[in-house]
């Protein structure tokens, strides 16, 4: 599946010849943080605009951040609350750029294929709701009325309401997401992908069953005091950036920092607070004081060196053991009988360096580890976050101040939205509560996740995908299929803010419905609203937006969900979708009869900061089947390819937030104007005969074929040999769609097996 710039599915291919590279930095944020920061934010609109967006972002009355989720301090807030993702993503949105019917009418779907990713988010904000209607070349302007009627006539041809897919991106709102799932089910199916899926899935599903949450167990201030803080396939540098700042303060409290990660990453090495004087002339805090570079997937058998550690030499707690958890002894003795040999050669590690993280933890006692997409999109993710707790559980640092397990998440409210039902089984208990609340009966069957909605598709069982925000087509694995999978609809609809790839790769009929940004003000018949988020550490709050619209024309995301409902179901529907749009009260009211710990939401969410939901494991109850938190016994493994090949694993660049690209460029791994690169350990190019900047091909496999991608440039970077690393979406193509998490369904984006080779194509393209 060779990919070529005529497809719509992929980004066009780059001129080689603007690339450049320097000395990756060795610490981040500082005043190039700074620097970064206002020149997005004033190219993109003006500076009263941009100072407004500012002063509002992550503010106790403002609103929240559209970009990660990581959590805001509970005190004193600075009046500049954001990182430079956060002004990236402000800039974005407050862009003073349209897309508005002039440009459709202008640039016709071929010719926006032809577009990159960057220049498609440069075209700025959605300005009116959009129609392709089938066979025609550009999109056309149309009505609220007349695109809800059209969309519920296709709603209405469905001969089955599991024909339709109901896609969520992680920034939507509580109230949003609430409504959409509601209209979903009341519809009658249960399809209700999300980036979860993609993302954090492994993470929830190893939680869930070893301690009966699937959310992180710390707070900011555990982190603050935490005595060690284990750092696991994850860069905050460029993922979280606010993360920096409690890492800091924990380093600066006597913490240890240990980084686990193939790439060092400037983020992991030191950071530069840009709000101190020292941080901006450049001054950086060390941040790790142990860095380890396993190979990819090499993580579960770097935890199972450091269990085997801990039994071995007796450093374990075993009160807590006896008290908390079961499956001990049989724990005990697969690691006792593990060989040191096989880990080493599992890991790429030296037993020393296991050995030397695991005294470090049995020494200090109170350990958090965070992690992210570096441990959850492996064939073996569920089994490695099992071994991170496995590990946790021998030295009871869970449930404790300062102790505990900690997945960060990415998109600001992914974990809301699956707190308020987003997701294809959600537990009966909650089913129950929602057909008392609306007198309807909800849908018992399992949905499809993201992968099986993809093969649905694919096939013709699905006639309707409508995604609630996200670029799904370039989020998704194995893109050519997905591309296919998507035009096999009969609509597709996107609720959305900018113009993306996904809104070029569209069913017979296509609708594009624009809503209103987060830092935006919402009236309804005149009356402001708020919406609400939940954060990576369980706190839900209010985000109030105070800016004017980029068009009269936007709706909220809220609004457009009921309107769309309401004419939809129609007759069939017992949900007074208007009173909802009118009065995002009314949808809070509702969530508090139907959402666990959400009593008395309107009244709780008002004070400043919110509130945080509970979380038992926290307070060392374990909702489980045993009543007790459980170790996992199974056999360590790592995801290893054929002698020739190299393991590649996709991720994000620095001028980057999941899908949306805002440059051209990764300031910390020295990367300007260019992002078909594959990152290859220098021996690994010398070994092929390939030079630095050489342009190369890569080739994936998997039982079902192979794929192809080209005309990407080699760069040399730190990592072990056999390993290589580039950038999503460009090399999503590589990710097959039948490689996934075991259990969780999690596409496999950081175990590809690879070839490289000289390209095919010229040298200028």
């Amino acid at each position: 599946m060779p990919q070529t710039p005529e497809s719509n599915a992929f980004t066009p291919l780059e001129n080689p010849a603007e690339l450049s590279t320097r000395t990756p930095a060795h610490a981040a944020a500082g005043a190039a943080a700074v620097v970064s920061s206002f020149r997005h934010l004033l190219s993109r609109t003006g500076p009263l605009r941009a100072a407004a967006g500012m002063l509002g972002l992550n503010q106790t009355t403002g609103f929240d951040c559209p970009s990660c989720a990581w959590p805001d301090p509970d005190g004193h807030r600075s009046a500049f609350e954001f990182c430079e993702n956060g002004a990236k993503a402000l800039a974005s949105e407050i862009t003073s750029s349209r897309a508005d019917p002039a440009f459709f009418a202008q640039h016709s779907i071929a010719e926006l294929a032809r577009h990159s990713d960057f220049e498609l988010d440069q075209a700025g904000r959605l300005t009116h709701p959009m129609v392709l209607r089938p066979g025609a070349t550009h999109y056309q302007a149309i009505s609220w009325e007349d695109a809800f009627a059209l969309a519920a006539e296709e709603f209405k041809a469905l001969p089955v309401a599991d024909q339709a897919v109901f896609y969520t991106s992680g920034r939507a709102s509580n109230e949003a997401a609430f409504v959409w799932q509601l209209f979903a089910r009341q519809l009658g199916t249960n399809n209700l992908p999300d980036c979860s899926n993609m993302c954090h899935e492994s993470s929830g599903y190893a939680m869930q069953e070893a301690i009966g949450v699937g959310k992180g167990t710390v707070t900011l201030d555990d982190l603050h005091h935490a005595d060690m803080i284990l750092l696991m396939g994850q860069n905050p540098g460029t993922n979280h950036p606010r993360m920096l700042t409690a890492l800091q303060t924990c380093v600066r409290n006597g913490g240890h920092l240990v980084a686990v990660n193939p790439l060092r990453e400037a983020g992991l090495l030191g950071f530069m607070h840009p709000q101190e004087m020292l941080g901006t002339l450049g001054k950086a805090t060390p941040l790790a004081a142990d860095y380890l570079q396993p190979q990819l997937n090499g993580d579960m058998a770097l935890l199972r060196g450091m269990a085997k550690t801990l039994v071995e030499d007796n450093t374990i707690d075993a009160d807590f053991i006896r008290a908390h958890t079961n499956g001990f002894e049989l724990y005990a003795n697969a690691v006792r009988s593990q060989s040191w040999e096989e880990l080493e050669q599992l890991s790429g590690l030296p037993r020393e360096a296991m050995q030397r993280t695991a005294r470090a933890a049995a020494t200090r006692r109170n350990l958090i580890t965070c992690w992210a997409m570096g441990l959850t999109q492996h064939r073996n993710a569920v089994a490695t976050i099992r071994e991170v707790i496995n590990v946790h559980l021998l030295l009871g640092a869970i449930g404790k101040p300062a102790a505990g397990l900690c997945p960060v998440r990415g998109h600001s409210n992914v974990q809301g939205d699956r707190t308020m039902g987003i997701f294809e089984k959600m537990p009966e208990a909650f089913l129950d509560r929602l057909e008392q609340e609306f007198s309807f009966p909800a849908p018992r069957h399992h949905g499809y996740d993201t992968v099986a909605s993809i093969r649905a598709m694919h096939d013709g069982k699905v006639g309707i995908f409508a995604a609630l925000g996200g670029n799904f087509l370039q989020a998704a694995p194995d893109t050519e299929y997905t591309a296919q999978a998507l035009s096999n609809c009969a609509l597709t609809l996107h609720i959305a803010t900018k113009l993306n790839r996904s809104h070029l790769v569209t069913g017979r009929t296509a609708l594009i419905l624009p809503c209103l940004g987060r830092s935006e003000e919402d009236l309804r018949d005149g009356v402001p609203q708020f919406v609400t988020v939940e954060d990576s550490m369980s706190m839900v709050h209010a985000s109030r937006g105070s800016l004017k619209p980029a068009s009269p024309n936007l709706l909220s995301e809220t609004a457009i969900v009921c309107g769309l409902a309401a004419v939809a179901l129609a007759q069939k529907t017992t949900v007074p979708w208007d009173a909802y749009a009118a009065d995002y009260d009314k949808i809070r009211d509702s969530i508090s009869r139907v959402v666990p710990h959400f009593d008395h939401f309107n009244e709780r969410v008002l004070a400043p900061g919110g509130f945080r939901l509970p979380n038992d494991a926290s307070r060392r109850v374990w909702d489980t089947d045993s009543g007790k938190a459980g170790f996992h016994t199974v056999p360590v493994s790592a995801f290893k390819a054929a002698p020739g090949r190299f393991v590649l694993q996709t991720f994000r660049s620095h001028d980057q937030f999941n899908t949306t690209i805002y440059g051209m460029n990764d300031r910390y791994r020295g990367i300007s104007h260019g992002r078909r690169i594959i990152f290859m350990n220098p021996a690994d190019l010398k070994k092929l005969g390939l030079r630095p900047l050489q342009q190369v091909d890569l080739t994936s496999y998997w039982s079902d074929g192979i794929r192809h991608a080209e005309g990407f440039q080699a760069i040399p970077y730190e990592m072990p040999s056999g390993n290589c690393a580039a950038y999503y979406p460009e090399a999503n193509v590589l990710v097959p769609l039948g490689s996934a998490a075991d259990f969780s369904g999690t596409p496999t984006s950081k175990s590809i097996e690879v070839s490289i080779a000289p390209s095919r194509l010229p040298n200028q393209i």
